[in-house]
Order: structure tokens, then sequence, then C-alpha cells
């Protein structure tokens, strides 16, 4: 079957997407609580990438009530479920690319994202992780959970796939369109300490969801 557009498979999918991603995907529900014990106590303001319905959020706001959140994510809808969950909470929602979008500089005192980097080539991370280590405040701690494998030729299989699929169906580069291609945990650690983060560690894993804390 053809890959689709990111956006308009998650819009398709985002009254099924909760329900899915707490009961089909192994980890992800402990993984979005073990998320909001990592943050440190102290952090008031953070950016979310691909924050979709928030169910990371869910969590944290459990313990961190007053938190402001920037949220960005590319599906709309995705994005009203959010705000219809969290309604009273301190949302900036922003309906755009996280490649694209301006974080700023020395802004946040957290960052995190959950599921959704497995989809991106090791040069576009890269350039990424390093907007997130600009916008984060000295001391600032990346939190990233996601999609990981341990073998580099399982790295290797994902990513030749996604261009092959890409090529026939005569996708441009820089295009969105979903495909898994997860990386190993030494090159998604590898790839944090390219764009500066001075510590990236694994912390946790659960099958293939894997939480890697970085430091700025």
């Amino acid at each position: 079957m053809p890959i689709e557009q990111m956006s308009n498979f998650f819009s398709a999918r985002v009254d099924v997407y909760d329900e899915h991603m707490l009961n089909s995907v192994r980890g992800c529900k402990e993984g979005y609580i073990k998320m909001a014990e990592l943050l440190p106590h102290d952090v008031n303001n953070i950016l979310d990438l691909g924050c979709g319905t928030g169910l990371e959020l869910d969590e944290i706001f459990k313990t961190k009530p007053l938190i402001h959140v920037t949220g960005i994510d590319l599906t709309q809808a995705m994005l009203d479920k959010l705000k219809q969950k969290h309604p009273e909470k301190n949302l900036t929602l922003i309906n755009e690319s996280y490649f694209d979008y301006d974080f700023g500089i020395e802004k946040y005192d957290a960052a995190i994202s959950f599921q959704t980097m497995h989809h991106f080539s090791h040069n576009d991370k890269i350039k990424l992780y390093s907007k997130i280590y600009s916008a984060l405040k000295i001391g600032g701690q990346y939190i990233e959970c996601d999609y990981m494998v341990i073998n580099q030729a399982d790295e290797d299989l994902y990513y030749n796939e996604n261009q092959r699929i890409r090529k026939e169906q005569g996708i441009k580069h820089g295009e969105f369109y979903h495909y898994d291609t997860p990386c190993t945990i030494d090159n998604q650690i590898m790839l944090m300490s390219k764009a500066g983060f001075i510590k990236s560690e694994m912390i946790w894993r659960v099958e293939n969801t894997t939480i890697i804390v970085a430091q700025k």
C-alpha cells in the first residue's frame, strides 16, 4: 500500500490514536508515565515536539498542573483534541512543522518528544537537535521517547525500504510521509552529541520503546 502524507495519516486516525498508543504499542503506556517522572522538578516552561493529542502531557499535568507547554504538531485535528482534553492548562499550540518553527534561544527549561522522531534522516535529526539545544536554557534537558532498534542491520533495512517506496511514489525530498525509520540507540545518542549535547544516555526501554535523556 502507498504511504500517506504525515498530516493526513494522523488526521484520519485522531479518534483512535489514544487507544492505539496506550493499548497496542508496547511500552508506550509505561513510557508516558516514565517521561513525566524524568522531568526535573523545577521546570516551568517546556517545548513538546510532535505533541499530538498530548498523551505525555496527560501524565505531566498530574504533577505539574501549572507548567507552561509550547506544543508543536503538523496535524491540527490532534491539537484540537489536546485542547479539548486540557482547556484550562497553560498551552501554546502551534500547527506547523517543528523543522520550520523558530524555537528561540535559551527559552525552555526542558524539551520533550514522544514517538515522533522515527520518521527522519540522520541529517534532519542533527539539524533539529541543534535547534532544540539552542532553545534550551543552560542545564536544560531534552527527553526523547521513541521507537529505536538495537542492530544497525535493522536500521538500514527500514531506511532503504523507505527510500525505495518514496522513489516508487515519486515523493520529493523534504516532504513528510508516514513510514517508520527507527535509528539504533547508539546512532540516536551519536546524533544528539553531534548537535552539542554534553551527555546523552539511554535511561529506560520496554520492547522498542526507548527513552534517552540529553543534557545541555
